[in-house]
């Protein structure tokens, strides 16, 4: 599921109520509030870690599609 799908968003959104849910029910310091929380981090972080790796330009495609082509060679000093 990628992390810019409006199904992963509405599930970071419920992970997000449930954690509300939980600390307000159980407090602000129980261990199941903050486990609750960390699978809100989890998911946050996914989307950070996403978002990180840029897209692959049309050049970098060709070369992995053309790897023997002129374009693919690497030189070294």
């Amino acid at each position: 599921m990628s992390v810019d799908s409006k199904e992963f968003h509405e599930k970071l959104e419920k992970a997000r109520a449930d954690a509300r849910a939980i600390c307000a029910e159980k407090g602000d310091s129980s261990p199941d509030c903050a486990a609750a929380w960390d699978v809100v981090e989890e998911m946050q972080a996914e989307v950070s870690h996403q978002h990180q790796n840029p897209e692959k330009t049309s050049f970098d495609k060709y070369l992995e599609e053309n790897p023997d082509a002129p374009e693919a060679r690497i030189y070294e000093d």
